[in-house]
C-alpha cells in the first residue's frame, strides 16, 4: 500500500509532515508513505529543504494521493507541463487535498459538481474554478476527500487511514499523536469529522 504526499516547492510544513507522520503510524507490511516531488528536493514556505521519496509518476501510480498546500500553489497550476504529469484517477485510487491542494483538484478535474474544503486564502480561486466552498474542516465524496485549515491535515491522514487500514487503525494513530490528557477527546473529535464520509 503506497501512500504519496505530494509535495511542491513552497510547501506548508504542516500539510505535508504532519500527515507524513499519522500515517506512518500504521504498521502494516507493504504499508509505505511518501513525499513526492517533482524535483529532487524542495523547500517550504518557511525555509525546510526536504529531499523527495517519491517522483510525480510514481505518485501518480500509488494507491492513495494526497496533495499538500503551499505559497506556490497557483504557480503549479498555472504550469501546464507540470499538471500533465498528475495523472491521478479516483476510480482506481483514493484521493486527499489539504487547503491550497484542493486548488490543484480542482484544475484537474477532479472536483466537478463536488462541493470542497480549503482555507480561507484558496477558498476564491477555488471557487473560481467552478467548486463550491464548505465553511467546514473535512468532506469527502467516494474516493476525494479535501480539507481546510493547516491543522485539519490529521483529518485527511485518518480518512485515508480509515479506508486502507480500518477505523481502528485510524483511531491508534489519532491516539498516539493526541495530547496527553486530552487523548480521548481528540480522538473522538477527528474521528467525528470523518465519520460521516466512511
Amino acid at each position: 500500500m503506497h501512500i504519496a504526499i505530494l509535495t511542491f516547492e513552497g510547501f506548508n510544513e504542516l500539510d505535508s509532515l504532519i500527515a507524513f507522520s499519522i500515517l506512518n503510524r500504521v504498521q502494516q507490511p507493504g504499508w509505505r508513505v511518501s513525499v513526492a516531488s517533482p524535483t529532487d528536493k524542495v523547500r517550504s514556505m518557511n525555509g525546510l529543504v526536504i529531499e523527495a521519496q517519491a517522483s510525480l509518476e510514481e505518485a501518480c501510480d500509488a494507491d492513495a494521493v494526497l496533495v499538500g498546500s503551499g505559497r506556490m500553489t497557483r504557480d503549479v497550476v498555472a504550469n501546464a507541463e507540470l499538471m500533465s504529469r498528475l495523472q491521478l484517477d479516483p476510480a482506481r485510487q483514493l484521493l486527499g487535498a489539504q487547503c491550497s491542494g484542493t486548488l490543484i483538484l480542482a484544475k484537474l478535474g477532479l472536483l466537478s459538481e463536488v462541493p470542497a474544503c480549503t482555507d480561507l486564502i484558496t477558498k476564491p480561486w477555488v471557487e473560481e474554478a467552478g467548486v463550491a466552498v464548505l465553511n467546514q474542516p473535512f468532506v469527502a465524496n467516494g474516493n476525494v476527500a479535501t480539507a481546510g485549515g493547516c491543522l485539519s491535515s490529521q483529518y485527511l491522514a485518518a480518512w485515508f487511514i480509515a479506508r486502507l487500514a480500518g477505523v481502528e487503525a485510524a483511531r491508534s494513530a489519532l491516539h498516539y499523536v493526541a495530547p496527553v490528557g486530552e487523548k480521548e477527546l481528540y480522538v473522538t473529535r477527528a474521528m467525528s469529522n470523518i465519520s460521516a464520509f466512511l
